[in-house]
């Protein structure tokens, strides 16, 4: 009877101490991506962004395959869906290389607050492509969160940068890669769509090469540009192992926080620091975002009706 009772009380004990975990892991992820867009916004001062896109991806390759190939993985890169991983792999090229691109110019928080409209690019598209249902609060929520987009840019004023634009494009093409991705899920394993997202960018950017090849100036920039590959791999994995830990339900809220990651390391780097206007607009975006999670947390909670 006894271990009857405590069975039963360490397990919501064991499962909070998971999703804390899971939390702990989720914002470590963040703050490697945060590292990652920095790295890669300082780098871009000195060699052309072609150049950091390649080196990220020939970097995160050889670590994913330290981990990942044909003899901890046999048959890996096998799979039943080839345009689809191949389409897959393009849009995630499209989404860093419009990304690095726009931190040239950009600031961290700026391109950031940009890419917070991807949750809402993807709960509009799922309808037409997915057949999810959405109901007229989801396209309120959205409707708004693209006014908070709006708030940011500010076209038509003459205080946006042209590279915004690059900045919603990356996140057009984010949007329609974590489409792709949901498709795949169900086909092919995480080894497989891992392997043909780290080799896609080095088939496809090598070529290019030759054309806007910069030779880093200092051992400093060439140890940043492999730093880049790590910060990519060891963040995702860290993401794997959060969503190990604690459901995405839980997880999701947190990846506002990464403004957070951005604030910080734009100011002690770049002495960038945002105006009221965007903090404006990313809060508005934000709540945007945190709406519709709430809207699919109660979908999956409640018995099924409109929303």
């Amino acid at each position: 009877m006894a271990d009857t009772v405590s069975t039963s009380l360490s397990t919501p004990v064991s499962q909070r101490r998971n999703r804390m975990i899971g939390i702990a892991l989720m914002c470590a992820a963040l703050f490697c991506f945060s590292c990652l867009d920095a790295t890669a916004k300082w780098v871009n001062q000195s060699v052309d962004p072609m150049v950091t896109v390649w080196a990220r991806y020939m970097s995160a390759a050889l670590l994913t395959f330290l981990v990942i190939n044909p003899r901890t993985h046999p048959g890996a890169l096998r799979t039943r869906r080839l345009p689809l991983q191949c389409l897959r792999s393009f849009l995630l090229l499209a989404s860093t290389l419009c990304n690095f691109f726009a931190l040239k110019y950009l600031q961290l928080v700026e391109t950031q607050s940009i890419i917070f409209a991807t949750p809402l690019l993807v709960a509009l598209l799922a309808n037409p492509i997915l057949g999810e249902r959405i109901g007229w609060h989801r396209l309120a929520a959205i409707a708004v969160g693209f006014i908070g987009i709006l708030v940011i840019t500010r076209p038509g004023l003459g205080t946006m940068h042209p590279a915004a634009l690059l900045s919603l494009a990356g996140s057009v093409a984010y949007a329609f890669y974590n489409i792709v991705t949901r498709m795949l899920a169900s086909g092919d394993s995480i080894a497989t769509t891992t392997l043909y997202s780290s080799l896609a960018g080095i088939v496809l950017v090598t070529p290019i090469l030759p054309w806007v090849w910069t030779t880093p100036s200092s051992p400093l920039t060439w140890l940043l540009l492999i730093t880049t590959g790590f910060y990519g791999a060891f963040g995702h994995w860290l993401l794997v192992l959060a969503h190990a830990r604690a459901p995405a339900a839980i997880l999701a809220p947190f990846i506002y926080s990464q403004i957070i990651w951005m604030l910080a390391l734009g100011y002690i780097l770049f002495g960038d620091w945002p105006d009221s206007w965007t903090f404006v607009g990313a809060g508005i975006v934000i709540a945007s975002g945190l709406y519709l999670l709430s809207r699919e947390r109660a979908k999956h909670t409640q018995p099924e009706r409109s929303s």
